[in-house]
């Protein structure tokens, strides 16, 4: 017998054996099976009853036999391939049915097996993640909130070479399959992906328009490695048949280019075109649409930006796919991808453009609005329309910069060589560049990773260590200056800087019209508006004589005097006993009998303070608050004096009183919100209450205007600018507070309530003369840039206006009530409520060894 047939022999043994015991135990597995199903039986019977049961087992005996007989009669169960078919048809319908079970399981997510699948109400109406956009009141877009930066676009938009592009490169057979290409998957296995993927563009927009893949949409399959790729291949494929039965090719195309990432926090084709090239989608040429195409392949890897030789690569392997079938010629193609890479990186940030700080507030705003109505900020598409006017908000910008930069050339002279953080007695404050670096978050990290062992380690990277970095700059036309420094450098740097925050609002309706909370967000974060709280100086002493005139109980008018004289006050506080004695910013006392109304033009410390006392200090924080002051204020006799934080923001919303015929009114940044389809939502009207009667907000008005119009009026600097046409009237009043530290000014007309403030980042930085550091020096000159500049817009010409005449009996008298014989003296706003003469005022406050840490800006620029 020869070798071949001895072998042949084996194999045919072997394999007789191996049917033999696979015949014993499928008689093992049948007894098994009977034995289950006897049990099956028995448990049935006494729940239905043995006859029921009886009665459904003859039934399936029944209509087993007739399916049987049927069958037969086509094929011979003595057949030698009987056998095969018969487990074919059966492991067949096992594998139906466990394929229908592995369906459900992914629909409704069966024992929380597989992770969540959108609803059929989401299939049917899928919801795009949308950028939130925000727009001045006169239509101008001034910035955007968003998780993912999006702005989508119709079919009609997306240029016909651009989906040429994405067929050719990521699914040419897209118009002829439903969802899924079985060659493709076919190829992609075969290959092992290296000849490209299976996944069609229908799957990838389902990965991309329900996130697939999140954690929270993760089941217990999907924690087992060689699992989760099949789930979640399956989910895809689930959802594209899905797609594919409710939306037209056209209709996945767009939601395609409307979803997909592109880098760069470029979300949609409309953002991409802008942040790449700087043009709307249906102006992008063939290369640059092939650009876009080819960055989904790997947005890093092929980022333009980042690895131009890849992406033109890249780009030229999409142009050779458009040639290979048929949506370009090979001419044209080559042509085409001998063109160099050109780009216009033009990236979008949510807090570039105008009105920087104000979105802060906005955003604040809208995210609880949000909450308490059922909307994400940051995904819902909302159009937030604000009370900002674009035009005012460019003059506010303008009117900042230019004169902050002057200020700042004279803060820099008057300093010289010398740091300006410096104590009460004007000596540089020991550590203080220490003191703030310990509170940065570069240092707090430092000291995680080196403390306990290498403390000498944070002081190199903190002190020696020099990065790269872009500081602002007011030498450069940029405004930035790009420069090595250490961080310690750094905050030394910036603490060089005054500070300015400006507002202004419309008193009639509460309308906040320009927000500037600093000189650039992009490098100043903290917002001088409404975050920052300083003491306010005599800008507070208007609330004072507000009480004096309003309150039944002292009823003056500002025709009633007092004496400018010494005054002393003997009072507890905390269970201590103090003394206080102001004294006027000039050092002396002119022992003049002035009405009230020139005491308040000429901020006299020593009258406001008497009139504190008359009044109760309590009364006027009472009366403060009415008219809007949030802030906690102590009734302590200095009160009137500006002795309490406040924010600049308040103080202009309660000097609206005045105007407003003595409601208060409660500021408001946004007027109406609209949803994605531009539906509105809801509009927002300012609060208002009664706060003071019209006669005594008349009257107030009347002695603000005493500012210009009275003898040593500190607020006369304003006339120097354009803004009195039309026979526009205007009141105002400066402040000044210790050392020169905070400089403030607001102005009110009938249409609009304008203030400024101006200071350095701590209470310690400040100019050493009242000359040079009082509000009328200081923050007068912005609000009167600003209104200049609005005034001269032929648009707001109707803003200059006279105040309106009462429309009553004014009870008290106020007009041509002035003395011959009052004395002349040349008064500044400061208030000295320590009872020291001096250029500058002292309030006392927290040691200003504890500046306040500024924002880490080392190393990020």
């Amino acid at each position: 017998m020869s070798e071949d047939r001895k072998r042949f022999r084996a194999v045919r043994h072997a394999f007789g054996a191996f049917r033999q015991r696979l015949r014993q135990r499928q008689a093992t597995l049948g007894d098994v099976r009977r034995g289950v199903g006897r049990h099956i039986y028995r448990q049935t019977a006494r729940v239905a009853g043995e006859e029921r049961v009886n009665a459904w087992s003859d039934s399936y005996y029944e209509y087993r036999n007739r399916l049987l007989s049927f069958v037969h009669q086509y094929v011979d169960p003595d057949s030698w391939y009987y056998p095969y078919l018969k487990n074919g048809v059966r492991f067949g319908m096992i594998g139906a049915l466990l394929l229908g079970l592995y369906v459900f399981t992914l629909n409704y997510n069966f024992l929380y097996l597989t992770g969540s699948m959108p609803s059929v109400e989401e299939l049917k109406n899928p919801k795009l993640n949308q950028a939130s956009e925000i727009y001045s009141q006169d239509g101008v877009m001034i910035g955007k909130f968003y998780a993912e930066n999006r702005t989508p676009i119709k079919y009609e938009n997306i240029p016909k070479s651009l989906i040429d592009a994405l067929i050719a490169t990521e699914d040419v057979r897209f118009y002829s399959h439903g969802g899924i290409d079985p060659r493709a998957i076919g190829r992609a296995v075969l290959g092992f992906g290296r000849d490209g993927g299976g996944s069609t563009i229908t799957q990838q927009l389902a990965k991309n328009l329900f996130k697939t893949r999140r954690k929270q949409d993760r089941g217990i399959l999907t924690r087992i490695p060689g699992i989760r790729a099949i789930v979640y291949k399956s989910k895809e494929w689930l959802m594209a048949l899905k797609l594919e039965r409710n939306f037209s090719k056209e209709e996945i195309l767009t939601y395609y280019f409307n979803t997909v990432d592109f880098g760069s926090n470029s979300f949609g084709l409309k953002t991409a075109a802008r942040t790449f090239f700087n043009k709307e989608p249906d102006s992008l040429n063939v290369q640059e649409g092939a650009v876009l195409v080819g960055l989904q392949k790997a947005t890093t890897a092929y980022n333009p930006l980042k690895n131009p030789k890849r992406s033109k690569e890249r780009r030229n392997i999409v142009l050779g796919q458009m040639a290979k079938y048929k949506f370009l010629t090979v001419k044209q193609a080559d042509s085409i991808s001998a063109l160099p890479l050109v780009t216009d990186f033009t990236p979008e940030n949510p807090y570039s453009g105008p009105a920087s700080y104000l979105k802060n507030a906005v955003q604040d705003f809208v995210k609880k609005w949000g909450e308490e109505n059922g909307y994400d900020l940051y995904t819902d598409g909302l159009r937030i329309v604000t009370t900002i006017d674009s035009r005012m908000q460019t003059y506010a910008e303008s009117a900042t910069a230019e004169k902050m930069k002057k200020l700042q050339q004279s803060f820099n002279d008057h300093w010289g060589d010398e740091n300006p953080w410096t104590d009460e007695e004007g000596n540089e404050l020991p550590g203080f560049i220490d003191s703030v670096a310990r509170r940065t978050e570069r240092y707090k990290s430092l000291s995680r990773r080196f403390l306990p062992l290498y403390p000498d380690s944070i002081m190199y990277y903190m002190k020696n260590k020099k990065y790269k970095m872009r500081v602002f700059s007011w030498k450069n036309k940029r405004g930035y200056d790009s420069t090595e420094m250490t961080p310690y450098d750094s905050i030394a740097y910036y603490k060089h800087f005054l500070q300015a925050g400006m507002v202004a609002m419309d008193p009639n309706n509460g309308y906040i019209r320009a927000w500037v909370g600093g000189l650039d967000y992009d490098y100043f974060k903290y917002d001088h508006v409404k975050q920052g709280k300083r003491q306010p100086g005599s800008t507070f002493k208007p609330f004072v004589y507000t009480t004096a005139i309003d309150d039944t109980l002292s009823n003056m008018s500002p025709c009633d005097r007092i004496t400018d004289r010494p005054f002393r006050k003997e009072y507890r506080e905390n269970g201590e006993d103090k003394v206080w004695e102001p004294r006027n910013s000039t050092g002396y006392y002119t022992y003049s009998n002035m009405t009230l109304r020139r005491a308040m033009a000429r901020s006299v410390n020593s009258i406001t303070a008497e009139l504190t006392d008359r009044v109760g200090p309590e009364r006027v924080a009472e009366y403060a608050h009415r008219m809007g002051i949030k802030s906690r204020l102590d009734p302590v006799p200095s009160i009137g004096l500006g002795s309490s934080d406040v924010s600049l923001y308040e103080l202009v919303g309660a000097y609206c009183t005045f105007v407003h015929d003595g409601e208060a009114i409660e500021p408001i940044i946004v007027q109406r919100i609209e949803d994605r389809d531009g539906k509105e939502i809801q509009t927002f009207t300012a609060e208002t209450r009664r706060a003071i009667s019209p006669e005594s907000a008349f009257l107030m008005r009347y002695m603000l205007q005493g500012g210009l119009q009275e003898s040593g009026g500190t607020s006369q600097g304003l006339w120097q600018y354009n803004l009195f046409k039309n026979r526009n009237e205007i009141g105002a009043k400066t402040g000044t507070t210790s050392n020169n530290s905070d400089g403030w000014f607001v102005a009110v007309s009938s249409n609009l309530v304008v203030g400024a403030w101006v200071g350095g980042d701590d209470r310690s930085i400040h100019f050493r003369s009242t000359d040079l550091g009082e509000g009328a020096r200081t923050a007068l000159p912005i609000v009167g840039t600003f209104l200049e500049k609005v005034y001269a817009d032929p648009k707001f010409k109707s803003l200059q206006a006279p105040f309106p005449k009462p429309t009553f009996t004014v009870t008290k008298e106020y007009d041509g009530c002035v003395s011959p014989e009052e004395e002349e003296s040349d008064e500044s706003d400061s208030t000295d409520i320590n009872g020291e003469a001096s250029d500058s005022t002292f309030i006392q406050t927290a040691p200003p060894t504890e500046p306040t840490a500024p924002p880490d800006t080392t190393g990020n620029r």
